[in-house]
């Protein structure tokens, strides 16, 4: 392999694939990180396509192992697995093996206004790659529109509702598939080197309006409920969710409802040459989640 691929982390999850899926488009080699052994050209979700090399890669590997598994990649995408907290310990040694085997570019999923919530995990690794002069690019997310598939898609298709508090608030919702897109072009073009990029859709939405045109595209009438705070977060509880979660999901909403989230913005247009995806575009995809 030439000194060329893009190493993907997370390359099986709802961004990682969308970034691989969108470099082959563009014809760059993909190296996708895999836990466990690799078999027969790896898993049809992260290998077993012209351009995709799978190659065994844990955030747990010593030093040495993450930098032998870079061989051959010049650019990186890296996103911090939700279970791990501890950046220091499982990220920050990814970042130096990517210095010391001389990366030319990472590209950082990050999240919306992580720069004033020094609390965060992303926020720590902004300041690490910073600190060590690493030729980064964050890209800081809104809210995905996939989750109204993957965290509440269940309760669309089986109750016809939306059980979130965000009261009347507005959210620019971001396409996952868009994030990759946007990914895909900053690592094939210049003038991206330690840039930070807030990724919002063109549309600033209510979850009102979000259920209205679910309900046009479903064909049946789908509900916002607006439940207050004390009343989603017993629902989750009841659902068994542990604290930690639960403690995020009461954050999260109470930040919505700050419209903190409701700002649109172009820079996926700018960045890729096209517009960002409409919720009713998103939804007409992905229908088949929300159909009995």
């Amino acid at each position: 392999m030439t000194q060329s691929a893009v190493f993907v982390t997370g390359a099986t999850g709802i961004v990682g694939s969308a970034v691989v899926d969108h470099l082959l488009q563009r014809g760059e080699p993909v190296v996708t990180a895999v836990r466990g052994v690799v078999k027969d050209g790896g898993t049809d979700a992260a290998g077993g396509r012209a351009g995709v090399t799978p190659r065994p890669f844990d955030f747990a590997m010593s030093p040495d192992e993450m930098e032998a598994a870079l061989d051959g990649c010049d650019r990186l995408f890296l996103m911090r697995p939700p279970a791990i907290e501890d950046v220091r310990t499982y990220l920050f040694p990814l970042i130096d093996a990517a210095q010391r085997r001389g990366i030319r570019q990472i590209v950082f999923l990050s999240l919306q206004g992580v720069q004033a919530n020094r609390k965060t995990p992303h926020h720590a690794v902004e300041a690490y790659l910073k600190q060590v002069d690493a030729p980064y690019t964050s890209l800081r997310p809104n809210f995905f529109m996939q989750n109204l598939t993957a965290m509440y898609g269940e309760e669309i298709r089986d109750h016809d509702e939306i059980f979130v508090p965000a009261g009347r608030s507005h959210t620019a919702f971001i396409d996952a598939d868009d994030i990759g897109r946007v990914a895909a072009a900053v690592f094939t073009s210049e003038g991206h080197l330690r840039k930070a990029y807030t990724l919002s859709g063109e549309q600033s939405l209510t979850y009102r309006r979000i259920a209205d045109v679910l309900s046009d595209v479903l064909g049946r009438t789908i509900r916002y409920v607006k439940p207050s705070e004390r009343e989603y977060l017993d629902r989750l509880r009841k659902q068994g969710h542990p604290d930690d979660y639960i403690a995020v999901q009461k954050m999260i909403y109470r930040i919505v409802r700050f419209n903190i989230s409701a700002f649109p913005n172009r820079v996926v247009r700018k960045l890729t040459g096209r517009p960002a995806t409409t919720f009713r575009e998103f939804a007409e995809r992905e229908r088949a989640a929300w159909e009995r």
